[in-house]
């Protein structure tokens, strides 16, 4: 029998508004992923409703990693997003410790749109990088990008010499392998680019344009990224698989003309992720 592959997946659950866990969930389990939630909030709501109910989790953390412990249990990722408190940030890193041979995914869960998210302060984007430091991979936004690297938000398209900039003082914080999203580009397209510091590549991938953002985009991604890897994709393949799947379910949403605080309607959808990736639109940069 193939071996199963377990994900520590340190996140929020919001019960209405698909994002985090809501996510992270589905579409791990139908690649083949064990799923293990670490959850750092329970919310009513995702905070882009505006209001929302939220009650901290900071105190369960550590309970939760001793009984880990006890129990012998490992793990082959340990995935860490939204975070609460600037606390869990020295909880994710007591994670990571424990398991030294697990993959570590940082998802620098801090804004959108050049803004950070009205739970995050100063303080805990600043701490941000100290998860980022011990990352073997990150997946930011362009906004989360920025504040990592203490830089505006780009008022303008950016080159591809910028890009590759980015990527490379991203990694030098840590990452071996950084993959950046929601990349405006100079002729109106928006990419996702990626950088693997062992073999000193860069990747691009050009996205199809909708006009609409939906919440949970960015956990899908990430979700779909590191199965690819832990099912021994390589980068490029990875990238291409978590694009074309986003993608598609974006598109959908879209034709549905459903809010974007609902998040993206890809549970009739996962099924697809069975299937090999059908286009390969990632290319050297």
């Amino acid at each position: 029998m193939k071996e199963i592959k377990k994900v520590a997946a340190i996140q929020d659950l919001s019960g209405i508004g698909r994002c985090s866990l809501t996510v992270i969930i589905p579409v791990l389990s139908a690649m083949g992923v064990q799923v293990c939630p670490v959850p750092t909030a329970v919310l009513s709501a995702h905070t882009g409703y505006g209001e929302f109910v939220m009650h901290d989790l900071t105190d369960f953390m550590m309970p939760v990693l001793e009984h880990y412990k006890k129990l012998g249990v490992s793990f082959d990722c340990v995935y860490s997003g939204f975070l609460a408190s600037s606390e869990q940030i020295d909880h994710c890193l007591e994670f990571f410790k424990a398991f030294p041979n697990a993959l570590k995914l940082v998802d620098p869960v801090m804004g959108d749109d050049g803004k950070a998210y009205a739970t995050y302060t100063d303080e805990l984007c600043a701490r941000m990088s100290e998860l980022v430091a011990v990352a073997d991979i990150i997946t930011p936004n362009l906004t989360e990008a920025a504040i990592l690297l203490g830089e505006d938000y780009p008022s303008e398209p950016l080159s591809k010499q910028k890009a590759k900039s980015w990527l490379v003082r991203l990694s030098d914080m840590g990452a071996k392998i950084v993959v950046m999203t929601s990349v405006p580009f100079e002729g109106g397209r928006i990419a996702t680019v990626g950088y693997d510091k062992n073999s000193g590549a860069f990747w691009k991938l050009n996205n199809e344009y909708v006009p609409a953002q939906y919440s949970g985009t960015g956990d899908m991604f990430a979700s779909l990224l590191v199965g690819g890897l832990l099912c021994g994709d390589d980068l490029s393949v990875s990238i291409n698989r978590a694009s074309q799947f986003t993608e598609h379910v974006v598109r959908i949403t879209y034709e549905c003309g459903r809010p974007w605080t609902e998040g993206l309607m890809f549970e009739s959808e996962l099924t697809q992720l069975s299937r090999p990736v059908k286009i390969d639109r990632c290319k050297k940069m």
